[in-house]
């Protein structure tokens, strides 16, 4: 996320791919992961899901869950778009690959925040079972243990209402100036996360998903932009399927007055999604270029369509292959902004963290590499702070001056110390490593310091000190 407020068709080529490796998890073999608080191992997941047969709970319990579960989502919902009505299911088929025994899944989604969601019947393998909800995560119980290496198969029913405002958070679920936002809303797999924070941090963990289909219908023609491919849509435009691969959410905007620009970069499709009156053209420059720019520092861009869509409003945003811009946005920051969001398919898309826990891995990161592309660097306006901090414990005010411009500057040092050389091969080799899964700050700043004979850690162990 950027922490700059604002006032306010895939190529065939790439859909044939998308559906080839959807394919793929029936076929391969079953990978067992060691217990981590997350798991770090780099991960193919389309490559290496395989599920054991449904069915597999055991009697008792272990009191445990964790975010090591390869999950599917098969999404059914239905919009009632000047009702603000939200209401349908999401069916997960869920692996446990976390090494040991689960008795519970914990799924995350901001409706109980931000749509008073109301939880319908929620099924294990056909079983209802008393699900809870704590904040903004949905507690299922599996009615006995789901030993490693053994599917589930999680039916969760849900209803919800839209906001109709800006204002908090509201801005990551609601429906107003004429568009509709769904941020983090489809129940996921994850941890126990609170949701309020002091400043505008992500208060989010998510695994990556093999695959994902949402099939969505609204009761009113909506153009829509969600993450993934479009499959299909019914002749009265009404009713949409999409599908997406090895994402950690499935983001969607919608309007009934969407219009589109795109532009080709390399094997890439940029693709903006505006208003009347929104600045496409620039929008479509400052993807393009930052893509081109990202690419040739980090490495090839994780998917194949990049999404540029103009929001309701709120902050910039994230998604996989897809970037929210919101309504509003100065002419002045818009080249950052855009930067900045489509540099996080890298850290956040591509490589994941526990945003809420371990900010610094994606934000720190996203930040100095946008700034250092786009040249610039500036000092943080805030005193320098510990970098190894929850969103929970960094001020409105200073959140971004310490944690963004102030680790962001932390790591152009560090550049600066080892030779462009050394840290860009050491960067792209982290992330490489973690493909598709999720690490933590300690791992970043390892691989980092694996990256040359200096030792960067009695460097910068100050900032970092439960690290270090």
């Amino acid at each position: 996320m950027s922490g700059v407020r604002s006032a306010a068709t895939a190529r065939a080529t790439a859909l044939a791919s998308t559906l080839a490796r959807s394919l793929v998890p029936a076929l391969a073999a079953v990978l067992a992961l060691a217990t981590l608080p997350l798991p770090t191992a780099a991960m193919t997941p389309v490559e290496s899901l395989a599920f054991v047969a449904a069915g597999a709970i055991q009697p008792g319990t272990v009191n445990r869950s964790s975010l090591a579960v390869r999950a599917t989502y098969d999404v059914h919902v239905r919009l009632r778009v000047a009702a603000r009505a939200l209401n349908g299911s999401v069916t997960i088929t869920a692996q446990n690959v976390s090494g040991g025994s689960i008795d519970r899944l914990e799924l995350n989604t901001v409706m109980p925040r931000l749509g008073a969601m109301k939880l319908g019947t929620v099924t294990v393998d056909g079983t209802a079972q008393p699900a809870t909800v704590d904040d903004q995560t949905i507690i299922v119980p599996l009615g006995g243990i789901l030993p490693q290496g053994a599917t589930v198969v999680v039916k969760v029913v849900f209803a919800a209402t839209l906001r109709s405002s800006l204002t908090s958070s509201n801005w990551l679920f609601t429906r107003t100036n004429g568009i509709v936002d769904m941020y983090r809303w489809i129940p996921w797999i994850s941890r126990r996360t609170p949701f309020d924070r002091p400043n505008h941090g992500d208060p989010f963990v998510t695994p990556v998903s093999p695959h994902v289909r949402l099939t969505i219908r609204t009761d009113e023609p909506m153009h829509l932009a969600s993450t993934g491919d479009r499959m299909s849509v019914s002749a009265d435009r009404l009713t949409s399927v999409y599908e997406a691969t090895n994402v950690r959410d499935m983001t969607l905007a919608a309007s009934a007055d969407y219009r589109t620009t795109s532009a080709v970069v390399g094997d890439n499709l940029v693709r903006v999604f505006y208003r009347a009156g929104a600045p496409a053209a620039a929008l479509l420059k400052a993807a393009t270029a930052a893509l081109t720019k990202l690419e040739a520092r980090l490495g090839p861009y994780p998917y194949h369509v990049l999404k540029i869509v103009q929001t309701a409003g709120g902050y910039g945003m994230e998604g996989p292959g897809v970037v929210w811009i919101p309504t509003g946005v100065g002419t002045a920051n818009l080249t950052y902004l855009v930067t900045h969001e489509v540099a996080h398919q890298w850290f956040y898309g591509l490589v994941g963290n526990d945003q809420a826990r371990e900010p610094f891995a994606d934000e720190a990161a996203t930040d100095f590499v946008a700034r250092y592309v786009l040249g610039l660097r500036r000092a943080s306006r805030c005193a320098a702070a510990a970098l190894d901090k929850s969103i929970y414990h960094y001020s409105s005010t200073c959140y971004y001056e310490q944690l963004y411009i102030g680790g962001g500057n932390l790591l152009d040092d560090a550049r600066k110390r080892m030779g462009s050389t050394a840290f860009w091969t050491a960067l792209r080799g982290y992330l490489t490593a973690h493909r598709w899964g999720l690490a933590h700050t300690k791992t970043l700043l390892d691989a980092l310091d694996a990256g040359t004979p200096m030792d960067l850690g009695a460097w910068w162990g100050s900032r970092f000190p439960t690290l270090y």
